[in-house]
């Protein structure tokens, strides 16, 4: 069981159920405040195996169904790079969380409602005896260490004014002084409604030295949300997605895909040690849709990884460095 301490000066309260669209109404104030107020959040979580084999069945790269039989993980042994995503979420009753079903932790004040996990970074202590490993308890350190606005100083009403929200965190096993993992991960919190987007471009892929498509369904998408204990209505509801988001349909989890880049490496190169990983959301990435992840090995200490859908459509890109 998770505990938490939570260290905000500034006091979460149950947002409106209201929509607010225009910066018009915002006071400018009321965010530098928030700006200005230190965030930090302790958690501390327990990597329980039975937890960790509904992550390994919900992944396609160990479930069993890719040639290689499921494993469930073992008391003792290391933890998969990045699976520490699945745990260290905050525990809020539901009439805290904020209209889109998330948590209000390091969210900013209306009418920034509407968040995008838009990418991050993650550095593993190369040192083998600091690994994480099933059955430990460990604790994950989280303080907001960039806060940018953008499309504030503008005349043009119809600009997308945002606030791009980058909080690290240390993972350190109990009894240890070293952080095993120190994650970046960054968010966009926008003010204004969702409305229909234009592809971005990802130019200048090398050719793939191997590929592996899976289609993410809603029942991964509700494993992952019930995994990450996470009721972001993007990934469940599909009226929110298109009414209030302006998405097609519901949209795939950004540390999911961002996990099964790192996933696909691990299943062609299995013993791999990673240094550093870092990713970009490019574009959305759809439920029910195939998704193809490509990897190419960039001389001897590096990959470039990228997901696309049949279109080509570039979603996410990474890169990695390893021993």
């Amino acid at each position: 069981m998770a505990s938490t301490t939570v260290g905000l000066r500034a006091t979460f309260q149950p947002l409106a159920r209201r929509h607010c669209h225009t910066l018009g109404v915002l006071s400018t104030a009321a965010v530098d405040r928030w700006i200005s107020d230190s965030k930090s959040l302790t958690l501390t979580d327990t990597f329980s195996p039975n937890h960790l084999a509904d992550l390994h069945i919900t992944l396609p790269t160990r479930d069993g169904t890719r040639g290689r039989p499921y494993h469930p993980p073992e008391i003792g042994t290391s933890l998969g790079y990045g699976h520490h995503l699945a745990f260290f979420h905050p525990r809020n009753p539901e009439v805290a969380l904020r209209p889109d079903g998330t948590d209000p932790e390091f969210c900013p004040p209306e009418p920034f409602t509407r968040r995008m996990w838009a990418g991050g970074t993650m550095q593993w202590n190369t040192d083998p005896r600091s690994a994480l490993r099933v059955g430990e308890t460990a604790r994950a350190v989280s303080n907001v260490v960039r806060l940018e606005k953008k499309g504030f100083n503008t005349n043009n009403p119809d600009a997308n004014s945002m606030l791009l929200v980058t909080q690290r965190i240390e993972v350190t096993a109990n009894g240890r002084t070293e952080p095993s993992v120190i994650e970046e991960r960054s968010h966009v919190y926008l003010a204004s409604r969702g409305s229909k987007r234009a592809i971005k471009k990802v130019q200048g892929l090398p050719e793939p030295d191997f590929s592996f498509t899976y289609k993410p369904s809603l029942t991964t998408l509700f494993r992952f949300s019930a995994l990450t204990f996470n009721g972001h209505h993007i990934h469940l509801d599909r009226t929110y997605a298109q009414e209030h988001e302006g998405y097609p349909e519901r949209l795939v989890h950004g540390p999911l895909t961002a996990l099964m880049l790192l996933e696909v490496l691990l299943f062609n190169r299995p013993n791999l040690r990673l240094r550093a990983f870092e990713y970009r959301a490019r574009n959305p990435i759809i439920v029910d849709r195939p998704c193809t992840i490509h990897g190419t090995f960039m001389g001897e200490n590096a990959v470039e990884l990228w997901c696309e859908d049949p279109e080509r459509v570039v979603g996410m890109t990474g890169s990695v460095s390893f021993l």
